[in-house]
């Protein structure tokens, strides 16, 4: 059973076990701030409802990135904005129709369809509060920052620091419990990113995917990736094979495959 977990005061996080999921839930005095929203109409609805169970307070949401699984069950958070980083709202103008084409697909394929069918039924949100390097908002008397750390997973990840509750949510920054994802990522300067997140003084970070981790963890997975990055330029630069790369990957042989091929594409 999917419940919600407090990691610091007044901050929630609540995990799924469809794609390992993780979204936060951050509530003040008067207002809360949902951290992501799921992948469809339907799972939006469950996790609009499930953050009426703890607060009645009016919402507010926030896009980590614009994977399908984070951003597309906005449509039940009637009347909220949504904040973003500005490369978010462009990937979702450009790619969210064919990611709901896609993910349908793959989710029948899969013998899935009443996943599938809701994607079929799914509204994409757009955000309507745009941030390009870094940002500041009120959560019912919180201070909440938004933060671009660069490129990583993607053009466009968004931190969400909670000062007072010493809270870092990461997005797909930072995967616990499978490796990282590194289909529209920027493999060379992900490690870069997650320096970025080592300069917060928190105790709790949210990862997108898994448990919270620590910042210990977030230096570890700055180091895999830091190998990732290096493997890759050796390839680019024609210093070692993609057979020998693959061999000395930290991670399996189809997601490192997958980081050489997206840095050779985008060279």
């Amino acid at each position: 059973m999917t419940n919600w977990i407090e990691v610091a005061d007044r901050v929630y996080v609540r995990r799924y076990e469809e794609l390992d999921l993780t979204v936060g839930l951050v509530v003040g005095d008067d207002g809360c701030l949902v951290v992501d929203t799921r992948g469809d109409e339907d799972q939006g609805a469950e996790l609009a409802a499930a953050v009426r169970e703890v607060t009645p307070h009016p919402w507010t949401v926030v896009y980590t990135h614009a994977h399908f699984d984070h951003a597309f069950g906005t449509s039940a958070f009637h009347g909220a904005d949504v904040w973003a980083h500005r490369l978010c709202h462009k990937a979702l103008v450009d790619n969210g129709a064919e990611q709901l084409r896609s993910w349908g697909e793959r989710y029948r394929a899969d013998g899935k369809p009443e996943i599938a069918d809701a994607l079929d039924r799914t509204t994409l949100v757009l955000p309507n509060r745009l941030v390009d390097d870094r940002a500041g908002l009120s959560v019912g008397g919180r201070h909440v920052e938004l933060v671009h750390p660069g490129f990583g997973h993607s053009d466009h990840d968004l931190l969400v620091h909670v000062p007072d509750a010493r809270v870092l949510f990461v997005g797909d920054l930072v995967e616990n419990g499978a490796p990282p994802q590194f289909g529209d990522a920027h493999p060379l300067s992900w490690p870069t990113a997650l320096t970025t997140i080592l300069d917060f003084d928190v105790d709790v970070v949210v990862a997108g995917h898994g448990d919270p981790v620590d910042l210990d963890f977030v230096a570890d997975q700055r180091e895999e990736l830091r190998e990732i990055a290096q493997l890759c330029r050796a390839v680019a630069a024609g210093e070692v094979s993609t057979e020998d790369a693959l061999a000395a990957s930290p991670y399996p042989e189809e997601f490192t495959r997958t980081a050489v091929e997206r840095v050779l594409s985008t060279r």
